[in-house]
């Protein structure tokens, strides 16, 4: 263990990255990463399941029965989504407004995750800087042959706390987000199909087939055998 060599990667690589970034991006991004790790994945079966029941709902009584529903629901998107739907917003634009909304939302996304790539390529070359200065403090004391070894060893440690920065936090920390986003785009474009398909009028068992490709086999087996025992 090294300790200014510790501080020139942790500290070199967090100042760069804030001054690569706004600071209301840098902001949001502790609580991003923290809901990379302690945030449920979106349950896309219960999402079918509630479309599905919305689909029967307004085929029976119409679409505006749906309105009594929307303050019980926990999602705000599809809480939005039934919304304007419940309101007779024209489909267009109930799909324009709700595909900008999922567009802003990997946007903002994908900044997150860049801040992360950025410190993943910083925090190596502040390890190769540390080297480097490690390196120049060793061939000043040439004259010491008993120290070149030691003085080697933490000039090298540098570089490792670099790579370990990188590739044990951001690199990591960064992947998992990008699939927690791609996750969350599904359950929304799920929502979004789902949405336009009750507003338009469809056979709740249209709507169910037509959400059933949004879910991998094993949540279509389950919903299939929840199907048969209803």
């Amino acid at each position: 263990m090294d300790f200014p060599s510790v501080l020139i990667v942790t500290m070199g690589t967090i100042g760069a990255t804030i001054a690569s970034y706004p600071a209301d991006l840098l902001k949001s991004l502790m609580s991003t990463v923290k809901n990379a790790f302690v945030s449920d994945d979106p349950d896309l079966l219960a999402t079918v399941q509630t479309i599905v029941s919305f689909a029967e709902k307004a085929r029976r009584e119409g679409l505006l029965a749906l309105e009594s529903d929307v303050s019980e629901l926990k999602d705000e998107f599809l809480k939005k989504s039934i919304q304007l739907v419940v309101d007779g917003t024209d489909p267009e634009l109930v799909k324009a407004i709700l595909d900008t909304e999922i567009g802003i939302l990997e946007t903002r996304h994908s900044g997150n995750k860049a801040v992360l790539d950025t410190a993943a390529e910083l925090s190596p070359a502040f390890g190769m800087m540390g080297t480097l200065i490690g390196l120049i403090a060793m061939l000043g004391n040439l004259e010491d042959v008993s120290r070149l070894g030691p003085g080697m060893a933490v000039a090298l440690i540098t570089t490792m706390y670099g790579s370990m920065m990188a590739n044990m936090f951001c690199i990591p920390v960064s992947k998992k987000l990008a699939g927690r986003s791609a996750k969350e785009v599904v359950s929304m474009e799920l929502m979004v199909e789902g949405i336009l398909a009750i507003q338009a009028g469809e056979n709740p068992r249209i709507v169910e087939e037509k959400l059933k490709v949004f879910l991998p086999p094993k949540l279509r087996e389950r919903l299939a055998k929840k199907g048969e025992d209803r």
